[in-house]
C-alpha cells in the first residue's frame, strides 16, 4: 500500500511517501510528479524516510522523468531512503544519476 502527499514549502514542491511503491500503485507515483512539473515545480523534493520498499516499476518512474528534469531545469532530489531502500539505489547505480541526501536538513542547507 503506498500514500502520497505533496506539499508546497517555497520554493519546493515535497513529496512524501508512504508505505510500499510497486508495479499496481506505481501510476499514481508516476501522476504526483508529473502534477508537480505542471503545477511549475523548480524544487523537487521526495522524502523517502516512510518508504519501504520500492519495485523496479517505481524506480523507473523516477528514471523516466530524469530528461524532463535536466531540461526544465528541475532540482531533483530524493532524501531520507532507510538502508534497504537505499541499497537497491545503491546497486542499479542510480545514486549516481539521482540527488539522493540523508535528510531533510542536509537538502536544505545544500540547495
Amino acid at each position: 500500500m503506498l500514500s502520497l502527499e505533496i506539499i508546497k514549502e517555497h520554493p519546493h514542491h515535497i513529496l512524501t511517501l508512504n508505505g510500499e511503491i510497486d508495479a499496481s500503485n506505481s501510476v499514481e507515483l508516476d501522476d504526483s510528479i508529473r502534477k508537480m512539473i505542471d503545477d511549475g515545480a523548480q524544487s523537487i523534493l521526495v522524502d523517502g524516510t516512510n518508504l519501504h520498499y520500492i519495485s523496479s516499476a517505481g524506480l523507473g518512474v523516477f528514471m523516466s522523468y530524469l530528461e524532463d528534469f535536466q531540461a526544465e531545469g528541475i532540482r531533483f532530489i530524493i532524501y531520507g531512503l532507510g538502508p534497504s531502500v537505499l541499497e537497491v539505489f545503491k546497486i542499479l547505480g542510480l545514486d549516481q544519476l539521482i540527488s539522493i541526501m540523508p535528510d531533510k536538513e542536509t537538502v536544505i542547507k545544500e540547495i
